[in-house]
């Protein structure tokens, strides 16, 4: 009999009930393709769009679809063509189905696990860590000594963001309410803004707005920068770009190695095992989630 394993599936759009977790065929690597140990992979927001088909226009997607975009685990077995990574390697990536206990995928999409971090942990990095980088490489283009503006440093993308335009020599005003301040704080912020009190102040070089926000706060965070740069409601102004993170492994292995270097940290909230996925999305959609959650991979 060919060996099974668990998956997180969705079969059709809905709340999170229907997260179910299905025995399926083990997948096998094709040509150019590893088969991959899942230590785990991570909960990000976007995904409870995706599961309620929300995003079905933007990230269509084919039914039973297995949740996951994170992926932290052990190659067990690599296709024709492949030389890296070998079997044994412990490696991370942005890869679709990863909340299973093995997922197939292209070589060439992985890189080296941090050494200095769990492996499981590890799964924090893909999503969060390319979008943050991004973010203030690419389409920020930070610099040293600007003053820049991070709407919701507390979320798993803040915390890299805030460390990433640390690095890059700016000085960093955090928005966090009371439950991240301390971690945001932590990470490198200059100062923090409790966006639940205080308004946000301008005169910024550069915006980064991390989260979800209003028609409101969209017009006010659009008068407070030169640059600025928005992952999730876009902003009508002549000065925003609005973007969704690319896979770019290239990326990946720069954020690996200034974590290896401590030079980055990554801060996991909370742990839980893949079947308690669905609590995970129930929780989230409730706003009762914060920072990175990671869910290991079920051991067959």
């Amino acid at each position: 009999m060919s060996p099974t394993m668990t998956a997180a599936r969705i079969h059709e759009y809905g709340d999170a009930s229907v997260i179910r977790y299905d025995r399926i065929p083990r997948p096998s690597p094709g040509p150019g393709e590893v088969l991959v140990q899942v230590a785990a992979t991570s909960f990000n927001p976007s995904e409870v769009g995706l599961r309620a088909g929300y995003l079905r226009d933007l990230l269509p997607v084919t039914l039973p679809y297995t949740l996951g975009l994170d992926l932290a685990g052990t190659v067990v077995e690599v296709g024709a063509g492949v030389d890296v990574p070998a079997a044994g390697d412990r490696v991370v990536g942005l890869v679709e189905g990863a909340a299973a206990e093995y997922t197939v995928a292209a070589a060439g999409s992985l890189v080296r696990a941090p050494e200095r971090l769990p492996l499981a942990d590890a799964a924090a990095i893909p999503v969060a860590g390319l979008t943050a980088w991004q973010a203030v490489h690419e389409h920020a283009r930070v610099e040293p000594g600007q003053r820049v503006l991070i709407n919701g440093a507390g979320g798993g993308v803040g915390l890299f963001a805030v460390q990433l335009a640390k690095l890059a020599g700016a000085t960093v005003i955090a928005t966090a309410g009371p439950r991240s301040a301390a971690a945001v704080r932590r990470y490198g912020a200059d100062e923090v803004v409790d966006y639940t009190t205080t308004p946000l102040p301008g005169g910024m070089d550069v915006v980064l707005n991390l989260v979800a926000i209003g028609p409101e706060q969209a017009a006010t965070l659009a008068t407070l920068g030169e640059v600025i740069v928005t992952i999730a409601t876009p902003i009508d102004s002549p000065r925003a770009t609005h973007f969704v993170a690319r896979n770019e492994p290239a990326h990946l292995a720069r954020l690996v190695a200034l974590i290896d270097k401590g030079e980055l940290l990554v801060e996991v909230a909370e742990t839980h095992p893949l079947t308690g996925l669905d609590e995970i999305h129930r929780r989230a959609e409730a706003g009762q989630t914060r920072g990175k959650i990671i869910i290991q991979g079920d051991k067959s």
